[in-house]
């Protein structure tokens, strides 16, 4: 069987398929293995070693059940510019960078401001000294 590909995402090869599903936007392993139910594929398989009838099911259910990849994506984004146009709380943090959900910026929020530029250097210019 050639690359499997599940709503528009290529899912690798030689991973287990509850691991692989999760390559998809928007379904994450509570999610996949939820669908392996419904479907009746063994988790533990490897995406190798599935026939094209049971990768149709579970393409079929994911289409079906599901709002993954560009419309999830697309709902996201709408979302967050509605938070920003109404004016609200949630909207202007998204707007400046900052966390939405409360929590403390004194101290720990560098994963949503991005990295510090300059803490790395003391100030100080090092002088190339040519005798």
């Amino acid at each position: 069987m050639a690359a499997v590909r599940i709503a528009e995402v290529t899912i690798p090869y030689d991973k287990k398929i509850k691991i692989a599903l999760t390559y998809v936007y928007g379904i994450g392993s509570a999610v996949a293995l939820e669908i392996l139910a419904e479907v009746g594929v063994d988790p533990e398989i490897r995406v190798k070693d599935l026939e094209e009838k049971e990768v149709n099911k579970i393409r079929e259910e994911v289409d079906k059940k599901y709002e993954v990849e560009g419309d999830l994506r697309r709902k996201v984004i709408s979302d967050i510019k509605r938070l920003k146009e109404i004016g609200c709380y949630r909207g202007t943090r998204h707007a400046k960078g900052l966390p939405v959900r409360g929590q403390s910026t004194k101290n720990n929020n560098r994963t949503v401001r991005g990295n510090k530029r300059g803490m790395a250097t003391s100030g100080k210019k090092k002088i190339d000294q040519k005798t």
